[in-house]
């Protein structure tokens, strides 16, 4: 169908036809990303490109350039008056291609209709090279995730071996890391100024290289530190071990320091970051001109799953105190968290209760973790004199406000809204936060957030990651003891029981992370037995660039104590630890198809197909809220098909009536609603169908994921590598 010009002007032009029709005789900025366009503030390209639109810039974009043909789709907009701007995209694209084990996956939920094979292995370097190839004299500007934990000497897992700065392999001209809204605003101000954007060196949130030996300029109240050369850490683990800690406690620290690493013939010279955005700077973001909705070029080419999962949900502060060993959230985002205010969330949720397919239900009111909402240290004075990586381990630092009383009221604020028929939280929760054990400053308050969100705020299963049992491996990963865990669970059964719920508490945990193992897989194994828990989403451990466990992967030691870590590299020994999870499992496996009356609750995905005889007809419970376990449909197509082959009739109960009671976890009483197909197949409703299959995928282990993904969560969401 053929757009109006005045249509088009709601888009960013991503074609040579679209940038006519705007009148445009070519862009100040393009910007080539690996991801499918969608026009949405949990996606970093479209963030960056409303961005840069808001201070001046004519910007278009090209989504998933083909890289393997005469490079049209990179010429075909010509050259842009100020840069390039590159990114893979919201995941690192070898997270995005390869499981932990390494193997090629076959999806990919950043494509029309999952499709994998529209993006090249290692992305920002591939568009640079090609882009500095047709357009030698025209600046290319790098960012996103892939090109944030890539932007000094790191450790790659899937080459196995140790890489100089991404700078260096691309050629790109300036690196922004991080949340880069601040630095490409100054960026693209100077460039209309008229400032050479590879003279640009003193940008806060910014990489460059100089020739070897070249001081970078002086910046005032900035602290210069040398890190050892890349030569160095080639020869020596201790040596990158030291440039590690160097990294991480600088990157923690509000205190300005700038990095130099020297490497061969140039050195890396990397500025301090600006500070973490303020609320009013958070809201201006989600207030830019989103469209909320894919580019539509994709109209006829199939729904992109990583925008299905997100569409419903609020992303509410970002930033991450946690620090996880393994979880790039920190290095990429910031410790600091940066919230919204409540009227920023209101206008977001309004503007969502608008859009098609909206039935009242947000996935999730969330961040990178669910739960830090507002959260800051009291006295800033402190924090700035603080290189802490993690603001709650090992212990919860005394400056830290944890008060759950402001986020308490922003949930009940969205839950009161006409519009709103019940707003879950799919966030991963840091429980530990909600101890009195762990966190001496939880009291009432947090009582009240952990009954509230139980019982007001998920589909009957509270999710949440204790990752292991065993104290020395949670040591590692800077989590806390797993007895908060049980603590947790105690108080979670206190709180169903008492409100005559059927829920449940499904944890994750991982697998081959440094300082695990197999002996104490199976330990874990035998505490799950014994806590009568069946572990349905596990990972195996993936080493991604500048995280502390890849720097224990491959150094083999602590970098911070130096003590010896265990490392399971061998696939098969990977393997073997990982089926621990499933190990005392099989002689429940047939749990996938069992028969249950129709009252009894469904208790976890592998049960959660299950039939019951009424009025002489098949009937199906369904789990009607986000479950994004590719095994689980798996299962549940497969009995489809079993009772479609041996019944002609076939009815679909769904908790669309009672969510709010006990969304998920039972089949409805004899008498209240429920959705039926009478007749022949040829009756079946499709679009309940889809619906059913959309609600299936729509709650994500982080909020905001697409935005903040950040290597934790993969292709579909799910916790696993599958």
């Amino acid at each position: 169908m053929k757009k109006s010009e005045n249509f088009w002007r709601h888009w960013l032009p991503t074609s040579k036809k679209e940038l006519e029709a705007l009148g445009w005789e070519r862009a100040d900025v393009i910007l080539f990303s690996g991801d499918a366009y969608i026009d949405h503030p949990s996606f970093g390209a479209a963030v960056i490109a409303r961005v840069l639109e808001a201070a001046g810039m004519r910007v278009a974009v090209v989504p998933q350039p083909n890289w393997r043909d005469d490079l049209r789709d990179f010429s075909k907009l010509g050259a842009p008056r100020y840069f390039f701007a590159v990114t893979a995209g919201n995941m690192d694209s070898m997270v995005n291609h390869y499981t932990a084990a390494r193997r090629l996956r076959s999806d990919d939920a950043y494509t029309p209709a999952g499709t994998a094979g529209f993006r090249p292995d290692y992305a920002t370097v591939v568009f640079t090279q090609i882009l500095k190839r047709l357009f030698p004299e025209v600046p290319v500007v790098i960012g996103g995730i892939e090109a944030s934990m890539r932007r000094l000497m790191h450790y790659d897992y899937w080459k196995n071996s140790l890489e100089p700065s991404i700078l260096v392999s691309s050629g790109a001209d300036l690196l922004i890391y991080g949340m880069a809204e601040k630095a490409v605003t100054e960026l693209a101000l100077r460039a209309r100024q008229g400032e050479r954007v590879n003279g640009i060196f003193d940008l806060p949130q910014s990489a460059y290289l100089l020739p070897a030996g070249e001081m970078p300029p002086p910046m005032p109240g900035v602290k210069d530190k040398v890190m050892h050369s890349c030569g160095e850490v080639m020869k020596s683990r201790k040596a990158y071990a030291e440039n590690f800690v160097l990294f991480e406690k600088t990157s923690n620290s509000p205190g300005p320091v700038r990095l130099t690493e020297p490497c061969g013939e140039r050195s890396v010279v990397v500025n301090p970051p600006f500070p973490p955005a303020t609320e009013a700077e958070m809201d201006a973001i989600h207030e830019l001109p989103f469209n909320y909705a894919p580019h539509p070029r994709y109209e006829r080419k199939g729904p992109i799953p990583a925008w299905e999962m997100i569409r419903f949900s609020v992303n509410i502060h970002r930033g991450c105190f946690g620090g996880c060993s393994f979880c790039a959230i920190a290095a990429h985002q910031g410790k600091f968290v940066s919230s919204r205010s409540v009227l920023s969330v209101l206008r977001e949720v309004e503007r969502i209760s608008t859009m098609p397919g909206f039935r009242g239900y947000l996935t999730d009111l969330g961040g990178p973790s669910a739960n830090m909402y507002r959260m800051e240290g009291r006295d800033k004075e402190r924090c700035n004199r603080c290189g802490r990586p993690s603001c709650i381990w090992p212990s919860v630092c005394d400056n830290l406000d944890t008060s759950h009383r402001e986020l308490l009221a922003l949930y009940r604020k969205v839950s009161a809204l006409p519009y709103i028929k019940k707003a879950f939280v799919g966030s991963g929760v840091r429980y530990d936060l909600l101890m009195k054990e762990f966190n001496g400053s939880a009291g009432k308050d947090e009582e009240q957030y952990l009954k509230e969100l139980i019982l007001n705020h998920t589909s009957g299963r509270l999710k949440v990651a204790p990752e292991h049992t065993d104290d020395e491996v949670l040591n590692l990963m800077r989590k806390s003891s797993f007895s908060h865990f049980r603590r947790l669970r105690n108080r979670f059964l206190e709180i169903v029981h008492a409100s005559g719920v059927k829920y449940e508490l499904v944890p994750y945990f991982m697998s081959a992370h440094p300082g695990t193992t197999e002996r104490k897989m199976e330990a874990l194994s035998r505490e799950l037995h014994e806590l009568g828990m069946h572990p349905e989403q596990v990972q195996d451990f993936t080493p991604t660039p500048m995280t502390l466990a890849t720097a224990m992967y491959y150094l083999g030691f602590d970098p911070y104590s130096g003590r010896k870590v265990y490392v399971a590299r061998e696939p098969a020994e990977k393997k073997r630890q990982k089926e621990y999870f499933f190990s005392r499992q099989s002689a429940v496996g047939s749990r996938h198809s069992s028969v249950t009356s129709r009252h009894s609750s469904v208790t976890s995905r592998q049960s959660a197909v299950s039939s019951t005889q009424a009025a002489g007809r098949r009937i199906l419970p369904v789990v009607a809220e986000g479950v994004p376990d590719s095994r689980w449909l798996l299962i549940f197509l497969q009995y489809v098909l079993h009772i479609i082959r041996s019944h002609p009739s076939v009815s679909f109960l769904t908790d669309e009536h009672h969510r709010g009671e006990s969304a998920g976890t039972h089949a409805p009483e004899t008498g209240e609603r429920e959705f039926a197909v009478g007749g022949s197949l040829a009756h079946l409703n499709c679009q309940f169908l889809l619906e059913f299959i959309e609600h299936l995928f729509c709650t994500p282990n982080v909020a905001g994921c697409a935005h903040a993904y950040a290597y934790r969560v993969t292709a579909l969401g799910s916790h696993g590598e599958e």
